[in-house]
C-alpha cells in the first residue's frame, strides 16, 4: 500500500512508518516545511496532493501535555485540529475515486471525566475542554465523509513507551523510587502499549468494512493507584509518594490538572475487539515488562 502520514516524527507515528516500510509498504511523510526525499509538503489550509494513496493517516496536532494551557495555548490546541483536520480530510475529498482511507486520530478525552462508568464507543461526549476539542477534531472530518471516504477516528489513550510521552516523563522519578499515584489514585486510566497501538492503527487501515470511531486502549483499564504500584513492581521501586491534586493545580493549572491527571476515563476497546483485533500487551504488568524489558 502507498500511506501518507502527519505527525510521522512523533511518537505513535515514528513507529508506525517504521513498520509499515519494514513490511514493505511505500510510506510519504506529510510535513510542514520544505519536503524532503518521500516527503509531501503541507500546511492548514493548503492540502496536499494524495491522487495514487490507498490511506492517509493524520496524527498531527499541539501537545497536549507539555505546555500549560493559556488562553493562547488552548486555542493553538483548537485550531491545530480543527484547520489542519479540515486540511488533510478536504485534501482526501478532492482525490480522485477511489479516495484513500482517513484515519484521523482521536482521543478518549471525548468522553471527559467520567468515574468508573465503562466507556465503550457508544457513550456520548463529555464535558470540559478536552471533550469540546475531540469533537470539534472529529467533526472536522466531515469533508471527507461527505465525498464518500471511508474515515476512521481512533480514540487513542494513554500510549506506554519508554520513548516518549506519559510513561517517560513519569519513569525518572519511578526509577528514583519517588513516584506514586497521582491525587486520590482512584480515578481510572485508559492506556495501550505503543505496539498495540501501532498494531491497531494499521487494522483500522486493513479492514474497509470499519469505519467511525474505535477505542485505542487495552480492555483493562487501571486506576492511577494500580498504575504506580505496578510500574513500581516492575522496576523493583517503592511507589507511594502520591501527589497531591493542589500540587498539580498549583503547578499546571486548575483546568490542565484536572482534564490531563486527574480526570478519570475507563474507556474500552469494544469496536476494535469486535473487529477482531487481538491485544498483544493488554495486560499492564505484561505490558510494562515488555515496555521496560
Amino acid at each position: 500500500m502507498r500511506v501518507a502520514i502527519t505527525g510521522s516524527h512523533g511518537l505513535i507515528g515514528s513507529a508506525l512508518a517504521r513498520r509499515l516500510r519494514d513490511s514493505g509498504h511505500q510510506v510519504v511523510s506529510l510535513v510542514r516545511g520544505s519536503p524532503g526525499p518521500a516527503e509531501l509538503s503541507w500546511a492548514p489550509g493548503r492540502p496536499p496532493a494524495l491522487s495514487g494513496f490507498d490511506a492517509v493517516v493524520h496524527l498531527a496536532g499541539a501537545p497536549l501535555g507539555e505546555r500549560r494551557w493559556s488562553d493562547a495555548y488552548r486555542a493553538e490546541v483548537m485550531a491545530s485540529r480543527r484547520e489542519g483536520t479540515a486540511t488533510i480530510a478536504r485534501a482526501v475529498a478532492e482525490a480522485p475515486a477511489p479516495r484513500p482511507v482517513l484515519v484521523s486520530a482521536s482521543a478518549v478525552g471525548y468522553y471527559g471525566s467520567r468515574g468508573p462508568d465503562l466507556l465503550t464507543e457508544d457513550a456520548p461526549a463529555g464535558e470540559g475542554f478536552l471533550a469540546e476539542v475531540v469533537s470539534v477534531w472529529e467533526a472536522a472530518a466531515e469533508p471527507a465523509r461527505q465525498a464518500g471516504a471511508r474515515v476512521v477516528h481512533p480514540r487513542f489513550g494513554v500510549v506506554l513507551s519508554p520513548a516518549g510521552g506519559a510513561l517517560r516523563r513519569q519513569l525518572p522519578l519511578f526509577r528514583l523510587g519517588l513516584g506514586g499515584p497521582m491525587g486520590s489514585g482512584r480515578q481510572y486510566l485508559s492506556w495501550i502499549a505503543l505496539d498495540d497501538a501501532v498494531s491497531a492503527l494499521w487494522h483500522l487501515v486493513e479492514r474497509e468494512q470499519l469505519s467511525g470511531p474505535f477505542n485505542l486502549c487495552s480492555p483493562l483499564p487501571v486506576t492511577q493507584a494500580e498504575f504506580a504500584s505496578r510500574l513500581g513492581a516492575t522496576l523493583h521501586r517503592p511507589a507511594r509518594l502520591r501527589a497531591p491534586a493542589a500540587a498539580l493545580r498549583l503547578a499546571l493549572g486548575r483546568q490542565m490538572a484536572d482534564e490531563l491527571l486527574l480526570a478519570s476515563q475507563r474507556a474500552i476497546p469494544a469496536r476494535l475487539e469486535a473487529s477482531g483485533f487481538r491485544f498483544g500487551h493488554g495486560e499492564l504488568g505484561a505490558a510494562l515488562s515488555f515496555l521496560l524489558r
